[in-house]
């Protein structure tokens, strides 16, 4: 049930990223047109570009945090007893729901604060641009607690308790390898 949650709102926020890159594209190539060829521009264009990619940013930051896209090293967990991984794995899992709780609250203060400021070309409230990491924290921390929640009641394999993967190359074989499931 969680998982299928977990996934379904993963792929809301690849969908989400697709639309703010597009938008992104678009917005940035349409002001460099509009200000060379007929010299004005799209006054937002930049601003919105970089609140769109700060929630690309965070929402990817999810999606990566599920699929275990973040790059680490796994030199001396990779080499410890089942047991050794398990413990490595419940006290990352730990200390990354600590900064999930630290980052939603630093966000939330954030929030509060900027939520009556205005942005200087939009003039929309700067709170939005703040909500990013709330957003992130909050499903984050679903992310991660539904991770720990796997590993405590043993639903982890042992190939699956080791949570970072050193290369890229490592990743991608990965993800093929799910597309094909």
């Amino acid at each position: 049930m969680v998982q299928k949650l977990v996934d379904g709102i993963c792929r809301v926020f690849s969908w989400l990223m697709v639309a703010c890159l597009a938008l992104m594209v678009v917005m940035v190539f349409g002001n460099v047109v509009l200000r060379y060829g007929f010299n004005s521009g799209i006054t937002i264009s930049e601003e919105l570009s970089r609140w769109l990619f700060v929630w690309m940013t965070f929402l990817g930051a999810v999606v990566a945090l599920k699929s275990h896209g973040h790059l680490g090293t796994d030199t001396l967990v990779s080499r410890l007893p089942v047991l050794g991984k398990r413990i490595c794995l419940g006290a990352s899992h730990l200390l990354m729901l600590s900064m999930c709780w630290l980052m939603a609250r630093g966000a939330w203060q954030q929030t509060v604060i900027n939520y009556g400021t205005t942005s200087a070309a939009m003039e929309a409230s700067v709170a939005w641009f703040y909500a990013s990491g709330l957003v992130f924290s909050g499903f984050g921390a679903l992310v991660i607690a539904h991770e720990f929640f796997k590993l405590v009641t043993g639903q982890l394999a042992e190939n699956e308790l080791v949570a970072v993967v050193e290369s890229e190359e490592e990743v991608a074989a990965a993800e093929t390898a799910a597309l094909k499931r």
